[in-house]
This record gives C-alpha cells, structure tokens and sequence, in this order.
C-alpha cells in the first residue's frame, strides 16, 4: 500500500514538474490610465526615481523602506535600491532608456529573485496622457517560477493600478500652468535614448 501511495505521489511530482514547461516562460503586465495633463507634465515623475518614489504603490507596504540612490539625479543611468520588509523585499531599479515626454523603461532586479524589464509610455490623447506602464519578466527553465507567473498579472497589476492612480492625482493637483505644452518635448533637452 505504501508503495502505491509513494509511487502516486512521484507520478504526481514528475507531472507538476514537466507541466510547469508548458507555461508561458514570459510574463507580461500592463495597465494604462489617463492624466488629465500634457506629457511634460508627467514626464518629470517617470524619469526621477526620486519622483517616481512618491507616487510609489510599494510604499504603502513598508513606510519604513530604506532606499538609496546613484547616479544622475533623473534619466539613463539614475538608479535606486531599497531593502524593506518581507513585501517590500530588496532589490534595485535603473533607467535604461529616456526619450523626453514619451518613454522611460528601466531594469529591475529582485534581490536574488530575477531580473525584469519595465516601461512607461506616454501618448498624448484628446483629453491629457495616456500613461501605459509595463513589466516583462523572462522566468526561464524555472518550473516553480513557471507558476508563480500564473499570478502575477493579478499581484503586480493591482499595483501598478494604484500607482498610476497615485500619480494622476499628484499630476492633476499640481497649478494648470505650471505644466509645458505637450509640444515642448521637441524642445527638451534629454536626449532620446533607448
């Protein structure tokens, strides 16, 4: 009896193990909102990570987050990495790309956990900015991972939601005329870079 019960159980490992191969190796998490502002106006809170910081959804998680920055104060090159609870974790964040009032993808890392891909896009609309904020995760030959993929869009994207909601109201509060015109990002002086 026993014997059929550890060879069920094997049967089962052996099954989990090899289905994990047949998910998705990548993990792709995108959420959008509008900003009822021009680019330029949003711009300047994507390519600061100490800006982003204070729209921050993670925040929330640990107040008593310790982070610490390097590099250029905004655009390629600036990064942050923080140690927090067990939330939060620890990690790093680096701008890797910039174009003036249009895009900022960074690199991520996890502390251990991986390495990921995120990007913010703005797109001028009728009524402000469109802002898309995305997260690509390359989980490779990891069975377990495979599986933690499944939830991701739900966990990560639940965030980036109330990140970006957190960044339309700090946006919207600033005074109308302090925003440029969405013309002004010809006339920036960031380089694009990607």
């Amino acid at each position: 009896m026993l014997r059929h019960i550890v060879g069920a159980v094997v049967v089962l490992l052996v099954a989990a193990l090899g289905g994990a191969y047949l998910l998705p190796r990548g993990v792709h998490v995108e959420r959008r909102i509008v900003v009822d502002r021009p680019a330029a106006a949003v711009f300047p809170y994507l390519n600061s990570l100490r800006k982003s910081n204070e729209w921050s959804p993670w925040n929330d998680y640990d107040p008593n987050v310790k982070i610490s920055y390097a590099g250029p104060d905004e655009g390629v090159g600036a990064k942050m990495s923080w140690a927090g609870n067990s939330k939060v974790g620890t990690g790093s964040q680096e701008i890797t790309g910039s174009i003036a009032n249009r895009k900022v993808s960074s690199a991520l890392e996890f502390g251990g956990g991986g390495l990921a891909k995120a990007a913010i896009t703005l797109t001028t609309r009728e009524h402000g900015t469109e802002v898309v904020w995305s997260l690509d995760i390359d989980l490779g030959n990891n069975p377990i991972g495979r599986y933690v993929g499944l939830t991701l869009d739900k966990a990560v994207g639940a965030d980036y939601e109330r990140g970006l909601a957190k960044l339309k109201a700090l946006v919207e509060k600033e005074a109308p005329a302090a925003a440029q015109p969405a013309s002004a990002a010809a006339t920036s002086p960031n380089a694009p870079t990607s």
